[in-house]
Order: C-alpha cells, then structure tokens, then sequence
C-alpha cells in the first residue's frame, strides 16, 4: 500500500481579505477616494519620493522617508547570503499597510486603514532562510522572470477596475458587495503580492503560480 502523495507547501506569501459579515457603509463607499485622502499621504509619506514646488523663484522640496527595500537586500543577498531580519520586517509592516489601504480604496472593507493593527486583511510571509531557501544569483534576473506574471496582471487589474466601479453600485443599493465580485478582487490583490513577494521584496524563489486562489 503506497503512502498518500504529501500536500504541497503553502506558497511563502498567503493573503486573504475577510468578506464583510455586515452590510458596508454607503456613505463612506460613495466618497472613498475623498475619504480616504489622509490616510493616502500618510502612505506617501513612508513610501519615498520627493515633491518640488516653486514659491516666489526658489525651489521648495520635502522628501518622504522609507519605502521598500529593494537594492540593499539584493545586495546582501548576492555577496553575503543575508536579509536581516528588520529589513524583512520592515518590508512586511510596509506590505501590509500598504495592502490594507488597496483593501479600503478597492471597497472590500470599511474599516478605515489602521497603520499597525492587522484588521481584516491578511498578509502573512514567511521569513527565508537565505542560505537554503534563496539562490544569491536569482535576484539579478527575477524581475525579468516576473514578465509574463506583470503582463497578465495588467489584464487583471483592468478586469478588477470595472469590477470594483460594479461593485460600488451595488453596495450603494444593496449595501453588500457581491461575493464573487470580491474573491475575484481579492484574488487579483494575492497574485499580485506573491509577484511582489518574489521579484521584488525577494522573499522567496518559488516562482508564483498563475492563480488568483490560495495555494
């Protein structure tokens, strides 16, 4: 008698958002855009950049702090086989909060974004074990490897775009926001995270599977 086949292992990166077990707030769903806008420049602020304004001729410019780290744990990767574990949590808090502001702007929930609490959105990753889990050579080319997965995923946030102006209609009736409407937002928002996960926060070298279901 043969030994049932092992279950593959979860993907590095795992997102869910919770369906709303209430009926959504109208009023805060018809002006979400204008709602939202504090919590939109408090993202700015953390995520980098710099904005340059002119006042009587002289140049005015105030730069925003942070942002995702990138090149540094490419770096580390490449020539000491490393990612210290703040970069990755601070990459993680950022991924976060940033995935609970496209939550609250895509309509999935009207809690307002909290900067640290989780809420209903959840993102959870796995810290690497660099030497075993991660070859130092692949984050040179993993964006480029990512090409198809950010081709598709044009096509997909497209689709999801008109389903969320869909869906605000109907939250704006019915209060609710259709569940299939919403696994299928939801499902655009974790396959685009795992891309992240993998070409960009360098979390993983698995390469993402062409879903929009949990794996």
């Amino acid at each position: 008698m043969t030994a049932p086949v092992a279950a593959a292992a979860e993907y590095p990166v795992r997102f869910t958002v919770d369906a709303p077990d209430r009926p959504l707030n109208r009023l805060t769903t018809a002006f979400r855009i204008l709602v939202a806008i504090p919590i939109l420049i408090v993202i700015a602020t953390i995520s980098g950049g710099s904005t340059t304004w002119t006042v009587d001729g002289d140049v005015q410019t105030v730069a925003a702090a942070g942002g995702f780290l990138f090149a540094a744990p490419l770096l580390l990767i490449l020539f000491r086989q490393k990612y210290p574990r703040w970069w990755f949590d601070w990459n993680v808090a950022l991924w976060r909060f940033s995935n609970r502001v496209a939550a609250y702007l895509l309509l999935l929930r009207d809690e307002y974004p909290a900067t640290d609490d989780e809420q209903a959105v959840h993102l959870e990753v796995d810290y690497p074990d660099v030497p075993h889990d991660l070859n130092r050579w692949l984050p040179l080319v993993k964006w480029l490897l990512a090409i198809p997965h950010l081709i598709v995923l044009v096509f997909l946030s497209i689709a999801a775009f008109v389903v969320v102006i869909v869906a605000w209609f109907a939250i704006l009736f019915t209060g609710t926001y259709p569940r299939g409407m919403h696994d299928f937002v939801v499902g655009v928002m974790r396959w685009h995270n795992r891309v992240m996960g993998y070409a960009f926060v360098l979390v993983t070298d698995r390469y993402p599977p062409f879903s929009l279901d949990p794996q």
